[in-house]
């Protein structure tokens, strides 16, 4: 082999290796990145498939749907009703009459059917692909109030009511429209939700639509009727009943599209356009006859639980915390009452509670007056009645708010109570700048804080705010529920419901009025299947204050004789039993209002005028009412009271300034502390002076005895002194009686220091003490002009003294006016005395 031969050889060798080697590389890296591909690709369909588990977890049952339509037994096919709490009495129903909604089918083969023209309309303005569409539509997936097919339309209002909007809910609407479409068909999903859309007034369903507006059978809908009923269909409100005009015209725009759809053709539209649609007399919206304002509130409170479009599509049964022999009694007894304040003289009384109404006189007459209360468990916070504002000789279905008055005052106290006041600390009830008047435009001066909140004195309890501040005011009434501005009777009876429960607000946790807890309207929602959709029997508890401070508003509220000097005795707010009551009322007299509460039961009443012109009405008006009101509704319970709570003490003080007695302290009641807050300084309020009869000045040790009087008076501060000057308050004398030169006796006399002398350090006390039957003699001084009290200096003497010392006084640490007396005691127990007065001055 030649040379050149096998060096090719060698290279071609080389050359084979070198690829084959690249190839292998190229190999492994197609392996490498397939294994890669292969991995990131399980990745995604893992990843697809948790979020698809996530999606369809808890997925409602698409079986469901014919237990919620088909008759005779389905859920939907009955409307929901509303009964008090022992079930058996129906307060309201979901439905223009109490017959149960009857399901049609799409099929003429059946008499009585849906009519083709309205499933086409229908689905014209609902779903205009419906005859196309595969049940769902991937547009609008952003939005999950967008429900675009007709099949999403029946799963987010049968199947997915109760779930929160949101992306995900939308994808599980799409989800299960694809489930329900392809296992029932488009003919069917039609037929359900024409049997089961809203058409407005409660009316569900096209046959109950067809009976409220046009007063037929669906069956017998001209295609006019049927276009104005899709187009309802899409906005209930704007029904034939409360739009009519807009109904209308809608109607005949759902033809025109159903035209332009090709779902008819130019001769049916037109053969459509040219019917006339005619409509059924208007009736006014419903509402329940029977406790209308309860059941409104009761509705409103389950908006936090469900959406109300559930509930008025049916299916359940609410009860509800309605007594309802209490609010028939007290609906009545409001009626009447409000009547009487309207000025009937003698309106019928159907009622035992009306019987217990007080008489009015002729100034009692309001121009256009109304009423409206509620009864409240404290211990449960269920509401047991509610009466809806009086309008004609009708309870409404309103509990309006209204501006609280004077009725929150107790709260101002409250926060003082927390800042070591007590009911018994002094308050001044007198006229200042900026002060706000008393309702009457009297002022009464001091007295104890229970006094003050009793008789809604406003001066005490101005004053008393402006201590305490506004912020601190207000976190004790945001604590119980009460916010600035009107207030509802449900509003009222909530935060005074903490004070009856001894500091314990009972009710439900729920959203409703912003509470953590607040009272509740409903007892529990059951399924017509007896399904438990909500179960609020047993109430929740939430400590608002403590048991101490509202035993201490408790007792104030409770007590019968505070209330005296305002309502005199006997008074509408005395029913036998202990009762915290607080009467309130707007500066403008046009809002007053009664507010009481047993342990068990809690009653408040508002009172108000229509006319805008009319005098101040008094409080005793709603007093008057809610006396009737809560003496029946506590006739069959025990007339408790409240326990005193340990921490608490009770204690004798002077009145009006809660401090201790003195023997010038003219009345000495009880009272409540909390712990550590009791008084321990003597009262200084009313103060004994010695006066001279004959001058009314101030007796000094001149003045002869025999003129000499002890008179208490009252110790008034600088600010209320021109309330005591208008209220005929006698005010201490601050002059003294003037001085008479004494009668000088030569056997009983002082000679140094000689009258009004300046001394000071040790004062030789020089004089005479002697005469006939000299037993012995003493030299004493005492403070002021008319000392109270008098010192021994040194000891008594039995050695007669003519002219030389008597005694020596040590004045170190005195200061001011004092007394020096010689006294000279005769055998037979005579006294003789000789008295000077010196003003001492401290080096």
């Amino acid at each position: 082999m030649s040379r050149t031969a096998f060096i090719l050889r060698k290279r071609r060798a080389r050359s084979m290796g070198q690829r084959r080697k690249r190839e292998g590389r190229f190999q492994a890296g197609g392996i490498g990145c397939g294994a890669i591909i292969s991995l990131l690709l399980a990745v995604v369909i893992l990843f697809a498939a948790l979020i698809y588990a996530n999606l369809t977890r808890g997925l409602p049952n698409v079986e469901l749907l014919p237990t919620l339509l088909y008759p005779p037994d389905g859920l939907l096919l009955q409307p929901t009703r509303v009964y008090d709490r022992s079930g058996g009495k129906l307060l309201f129903t979901f439905a223009q009459n109490e017959s149960p909604r009857r399901y049609l089918p799409l099929s003429s083969q059946v008499p009585q059917h849906l009519p083709d023209f309205l499933a086409k309309a229908t689905a014209a303005v609902t779903d205009p692909g419906f005859f196309s569409n595969a049940g769902y539509s991937l547009s609008g997936w952003q939005d999950p109030e967008n429900h675009p097919t007709i099949a999403q339309k029946i799963v987010s209002e049968l199947l997915l009511y109760n779930e929160p909007p949101s992306l995900q809910r939308a994808l599980r609407e799409r989800i299960l429209a694809a489930q329900i479409t392809a296992k029932y068909g488009r003919t069917q999903i039609l037929e359900w939700y024409l049997n089961a859309a809203d058409y407005g007034r409660y009316a569900f369903g096209a046959e109950a639509a067809a009976q409220l507006y046009f007063g037929k059978p669906a069956s017998g809908l001209t295609p006019a009727e049927s276009a104005v009923l899709a187009a309802v269909s899409v906005t209930p409100s704007l029904n034939p009943f409360d739009a009519k005009d807009v109904a209308l015209q809608r109607g005949r725009e759902t033809i025109q599209l159903m035209q332009t759809l090709g779902f008819i053709s130019s001769d049916q539209a037109a053969q459509a356009l040219a019917q006339t649609p005619v409509f059924k007399p208007a009736v006014p919206s419903q509402q329940a006859s029977i406790a209308p304002a309860f059941v409104k509130l009761a509705l409103n409170q389950l908006d936090g639980q469900f959406t109300r479009e559930r509930i008025e599509r049916g299916g359940l049964k609410i009860i509800t915390t309605l007594d309802y022999d209490l609010q028939q009694q007290s609906a009545c007894a409001s009626l009447v009452y409000a009547d009487r304040l309207e000025g009937q003289t003698d309106p019928p009384t159907p009622c035992d509670a009306a019987r217990l109404l007080p008489s009015l006189t002729a100034t009692d007459i309001v121009a256009g007056p109304s009423v409206s209360a509620l009864i409240l468990d404290p211990q449960s916070g269920q509401i047991l009645a509610a009466v809806g504002e009086t309008l004609n000789g009708k309870e409404t279905a309103f509990l309006a708010a209204h501006a609280p008055g004077s009725l929150t005052t107790p709260f101002i106290y409250l926060t003082a109570f927390t800042r070591g006041l007590s009911p018994a600390s002094l308050v001044w009830d007198i006229p200042s700048a900026g002060t706000i008047q008393n309702f009457d435009g009297q002022f009464q001066g001091p007295m104890r804080a229970r006094i003050a909140i009793a008789n809604d004195y406003l001066a005490p309890a101005a004053n008393i705010a402006k201590q305490m501040g506004g912020e601190a005011i207000a976190r004790t009434e945001s604590s119980f529920g009460l916010k600035d501005g009107d207030v509802t009777l449900l509003d009222m009876a909530s935060a005074y419901s903490a004070f009856a429960a001894q500091g314990v607000r009972y009710g439900q946790p729920g959203s409703f009025d912003g509470l953590k807890t607040a009272p509740s309207a409903v007892l529990r929602v059951e399924g017509l299947d007896r399904s438990l959709w909500l179960d609020w029997s047993n109430p929740q508890a939430q400590p608002i204050v403590t048991p101490q401070l509202a035993y201490l508003m408790n007792n104030v509220l409770s007590d019968e004789s505070a209330r005296w000097p305002s309502l005199g005795h006997p008074n509408p707010l005395e029913i036998g039993r202990p009762a915290g009551v607080k009467l309130g009322r707007t500066n403008n007299g046009h809002d007053v209002w009664a507010l009481g509460y047993t342990p068990t039961r809690l009653v408040v009443v508002w009172t108000g005028t229509r006319a805008s012109d009319a005098p101040r009405l008094s409080p005793r008006l709603s007093a008057g009412l809610w006396n009737t009101l809560m003496q029946f509704a506590s006739q069959a319970l025990p007339a408790d009271g409240w326990p005193v709570p340990a921490g608490v003490t009770t204690m004798n003080v002077c009145d009006p300034s809660g401090l201790l007695p003195t023997r010038d302290c003219p009345s000495i009641v009880s009272e409540v502390f909390l712990n550590g807050n009791e008084p321990v300084q003597a009262d200084n309020l009313f103060r004994t002076y010695e006066v001279n009869r004959e001058t009314g000045y101030l007796a000094t040790v001149f003045t002869p005895p025999q003129l000499v009087e002890q008179k208490v008076y009252m110790a008034v501060p600088f600010e209320a002194q021109a309330w005591a000057k208008s209220a005929n308050i006698p005010a201490a004398p601050t002059s003294y009686d003037a001085i008479q030169p004494a009668q000088i006796n030569p056997d009983v006399r002082i000679s140094v220091p000689v009258m009004f002398a300046d001394v000071n350090g040790q004062v030789q006390v020089k004089g005479t003490a002697a005469g006939a039957d000299f037993d012995h003699y003493r030299v004493l001084v005492g403070k002021g002009l008319n000392p109270q009290e008098w010192i021994l200096v040194g000891s008594d003497s039995t050695t007669a003294v003519t002219e030389n010392v008597l005694a020596a006084w040590d004045t170190t640490g005195l200061d001011g006016l004092y007394a020096v007396q010689l006294q000279v005691v005769r055998t037979d127990q005579r006294v003789d005395t000789a008295i000077i007065q010196v003003n001492v001055k401290s080096k």
